[in-house]
């Protein structure tokens, strides 16, 4: 079924209306659908260069929204939300975190896991879902959203725009590991920061 999903994720991006289906799977990926933006965003920027950093802010501010919707579900359709967190595997996780969130070091470390989320492979769409079960700030949860998948659509976009067809093997092939890495440095640094000027 996945592979079904990415295939037909994969073909939109060659249609006339390219943008919209982006639009419209930016969204739904962050609160419930399995295949990242990703994975049109790379064929688009190829076909259409001058058009990344249009690309780009469409994936940010869809799945930005989508976050919302996550929030949403998380907030007022419990049932809902942990039927797709199960899905994922994280429902013991959840029910840990919100036992848990009221100290203050947790709320440091689901901000850093939230970045991370939206930043890397993880399933972005459990952690919007979560945001809401816990009642998570939603401005920061938003800002969050922002920062995190932006920049991530950024550096797909502008690294397709740079390097085409390199970079898409790259993505097929590394793109995870690295964007995991990438995502626990920056992290680590804002953590340390915190700590150095708090």
């Amino acid at each position: 079924m996945l592979k079904n999903l990415y295939k037909k994720s994969l073909k939109l991006a060659g249609h006339k209306s390219s943008k919209i289906f982006l639009a419209i799977i930016s969204f739904v990926e962050s609160s419930f659908f399995p295949i990242p933006p990703d994975i049109m965003i790379v064929p688009m920027v190829i076909a259409k260069k001058n058009d990344y950093l249009k690309i780009f802010l469409i994936a940010t501010f869809f799945s930005s929204i989508g976050g919302l919707f996550g929030y949403f579900i998380g907030s007022f359709f419990l049932d809902l939300a942990m039927n797709v967190i199960e899905i994922y595997g994280y429902e013991e996780k959840v029910v840990n975190l919100k036992i848990n969130l009221s100290s203050g070091m947790n709320f440091i470390l689901f901000l850093g896991t939230l970045f991370l989320a939206g930043f890397t492979p993880l399933p972005f769409k459990v952690f919007t879902i979560t945001s809401g079960i816990i009642g998570f700030n939603i401005f920061i949860f938003f800002i969050v959203c922002l920062v995190s998948r932006g920049l991530r659509f950024f550096v797909v976009s502008y690294l397709s725009f740079k390097f085409g067809d390199t970079f898409s093997k790259f993505m097929e092939k590394d793109a995870a590991k690295w964007f995991t890495i990438a995502g626990l440095i920056i992290v680590t640094i804002a953590i340390t920061i915190y700590f150095i000027f708090k």
